[in-house]
């Protein structure tokens, strides 16, 4: 199922923010994002209607085994293709910033070949 931008760069950072505290809640990814608690509260409940998260009765988001899926494909997306415009020489603010529209949009075979090309594994 193809899911929009929004919802991958939100799966995204459920996933950063797991990772460096034990719990997330809507108003960390407010603030991780600078974006106001309505919308955010509005993707979350989209998200979780659509099977990518669970809220628990405390508010605490959890990745569901498909939006962890998605949250890694697109994280591992950012940093791979973060680091190799960096080891081109990219300034690394452009950089990070490019990786973050191109994460979206590149196919699976393009960015299995620059993985290849960049000497990851498969």
């Amino acid at each position: 199922m193809k899911i929009h931008e929004s919802a991958e760069n939100y799966l995204e950072t459920i996933l950063i923010l797991s990772r460096q505290q034990p719990h997330v809640r809507s108003i960390d990814i407010a603030a991780e994002l600078n974006f106001s608690k309505p919308s955010v509260s509005v993707a979350m409940k989209n998200l979780r209607k659509n099977g990518y998260i669970l809220v628990d009765k405390d508010g605490y988001i959890a990745l569901t085994e498909a939006g962890l899926k998605i949250a890694e494909t697109i994280y591992e997306r950012h940093t791979l293709i973060s680091d190799w415009l960096i080891t081109l020489g990219v300034d690394p603010k452009t950089a990070v910033e490019d990786a973050c529209r191109i994460e979206h949009v590149i196919s699976a075979e393009s960015f299995a070949a620059i993985k290849k090309h960049t000497n990851k594994d498969l």
